[in-house]
């Protein structure tokens, strides 16, 4: 399988037809069937059926997405490489889990923009461990995530540990109460977590707060990211343990309580340890201020 190949299918799977596919191509379209046939004879499926109009299989369609994804990705990695190669842009690519948008990471990002005007920084989205992956491969400069641990290859440093509260519905009991929760007041309360993979993440820090109360929390759901987790709480599905920064989310649904014990989240910059480039340690200068 090759570039050829995803381009030839998806085109032909978007038409719907190899003859408007082949054109748009500018090839004929004896060569371009015999493409889709290799491919389908290396891979050992099916992937189109061949009436009229040509439609995908389920293995058809699962490669079409996929393959849109890659070409994509190619075609924007040759024009940013070009335009590094001519000395048009410098970039400089920073990883960050969801919730740190909440707390001072735009600020951040602000001022390191005002800081380095010609530079071009790029966001991506990814869980902590994600970005460990990636500052390795050198797809990204600097991480922001929550989880702990060490790796000989990163340098790996708390930049402040955030405290954590309990969301819950604006229509939910607890807020009849006069005193703060503790855990064991939750144990009852549908949990809902988040991000449900890839595992460890901020997930396993949560639990280990009910372990270290000695609680068995009860679990509800396990969701993919802390805007989809609030959705659920404000329906009343259950109740979610977050950062405090999330407040800044702005439901008129969700209101969020503090916790009468002391649970918190670190907010950890990661990067490599042999990169002594200039943006790297005017980020790093940066985000060692004090934002509070």
């Amino acid at each position: 399988m090759d570039l050829r190949h995803l381009r030839y299918f998806t085109t032909v799977a978007a038409e719907g037809s190899f003859s408007r596919a082949a054109e748009k191509l500018h090839i004929a379209q004896p060569p371009l069937s015999r493409q889709i046939q290799q491919l389908e004879e290396e891979l050992g499926v099916l992937l189109l059926d061949r009436g009229r109009p040509i439609t995908m299989t389920e293995a058809g369609r699962y490669l079409f997405d996929q393959a849109l994804q890659v070409l994509q990705r190619v075609e924007e990695m040759s024009a940013m490489t070009t335009r590094i190669g001519k000395r048009m842009v410098l970039q400089f690519n920073i990883g960050f889990v969801a919730s740190t948008l909440y707390d001072t990471l735009p600020e951040l990002i602000r001022d390191f923009r005002i800081l380095v005007p010609d530079v071009e920084v790029q966001l991506l989205e990814m869980t902590t461990l994600e970005q460990i992956s990636a500052l390795k491969d050198g797809r990204i400069d600097v991480g922001f995530g929550r989880l702990r641990f060490d790796d000989d290859a990163l340098v790996r440093r708390v930049l402040r540990e955030e405290g954590l509260c309990v969301a819950v519905s604006s229509t939910h009991a607890l807020l009849t109460r006069s005193r703060k929760p503790k855990l064991v007041d939750l144990e009852a309360e549908p949990l809902i977590l988040y991000p449900k993979a890839p595992r460890p993440s901020y997930v396993d820090q949560v639990l280990s707060f009910y372990r270290e109360a000695g609680v068995r929390p009860r679990i509800g759901m396990e969701v993919r990211d802390v805007q989809t987790a609030l959705g659920l709480v404000a329906s009343g599905v259950g109740i979610c343990v977050v950062p405090g920064s999330v407040r800044r989310f702005g439901r008129d649904d969700v209101e969020f309580l503090d916790l009468d014990e002391t649970f918190s989240s670190p907010v950890i910059i990661s990067y490599r340890k042999n990169d002594t480039s200039v943006l790297l340690q005017q980020i790093i200068a940066l985000a060692g201020q004090d934002r509070h």
